[in-house]
């Protein structure tokens, strides 16, 4: 887990993607222009939710979002994407 300094607001969270897939299932290496953005990751942080809309993240759970979710953010040269909670498809 990462020590991030932001505190996220009302229904928000901040994700760490997860890496890019290298290598496909039989071994081909994927370049950097082909590889697909990941729509997994970790919540480094979560906000305290609406008026009556707790969120269900917690930090640590690991999640799936849609392929464009999210608003990247670089904090201390590290890629983060901040989103809403409903962006967020499953716990995995």
């Amino acid at each position: 887990m990462s020590n991030l300094n932001i505190k996220p607001l009302a229904d928000r969270v901040i994700v760490e993607p997860a890496a890019a897939e290298e290598k496909t299932a039989s071994g081909i290496i994927i370049p950097d222009t082909a590889k697909e953005k990941p729509q997994k990751g970790s919540v480094v942080a979560v906000g305290t939710g609406k008026k009556d809309e707790p969120l269900t993240v917690k930090v640590g759970d690991h999640v799936l979002y849609g392929k464009y979710a999210g608003t990247e953010i670089t904090v201390d040269g590290k890629e983060y994407l901040i989103m809403r909670e409903s962006d967020i498809f499953a716990i995995v």
